[in-house]
């Protein structure tokens, strides 16, 4: 099967832009392509990617471990594991890894659900 050679039809419309014109076009229809990707890294996640958030955090593959395992068993991996450790440790006024600890003891679990109700981010 030979593709038809219409180039110089489908030219005629960026034939009249400017440089800079082509190059705004450009990065539109790249946002076009990627907004998608973008939209699902915001709404979606999994273990191993919150795992991965809480190792940069500074924990150690088997806190992180117990932490994400803690969440996903509440119903909570959705919020976002660092964000939840993040959220605690402010509302406890303790730091990250004492907070993390904790959580990874099992205790705090109960004040966690009521930072993520009434709207709350």
């Amino acid at each position: 099967m030979k593709r038809a050679d219409d180039f110089q039809e489908r030219r005629k419309k960026l034939a009249d832009l400017s440089e800079d014109q082509l190059e705004a076009r450009f990065w539109e229809l790249a946002e076009e392509l990627v907004d998608p990707i973008v939209d699902l890294g915001y709404k979606n996640t999994s273990p191993s990617i919150e795992r991965s958030v809480l190792l940069r955090m500074g924990f150690s593959s088997v806190e992180a471990k117990s932490i994400v395992d803690n969440a996903i068993d509440r119903g909570l991996i959705g919020k976002g594991v660092g964000h939840i450790v993040y959220k605690l440790a402010d509302k406890k006024n303790m730091g990250i890894r004492e907070t993390g600890l904790l959580l990874v003891e099992g205790e705090a679990w109960n004040e966690v659900k009521p930072l993520f109700e009434g709207g709350a981010k």
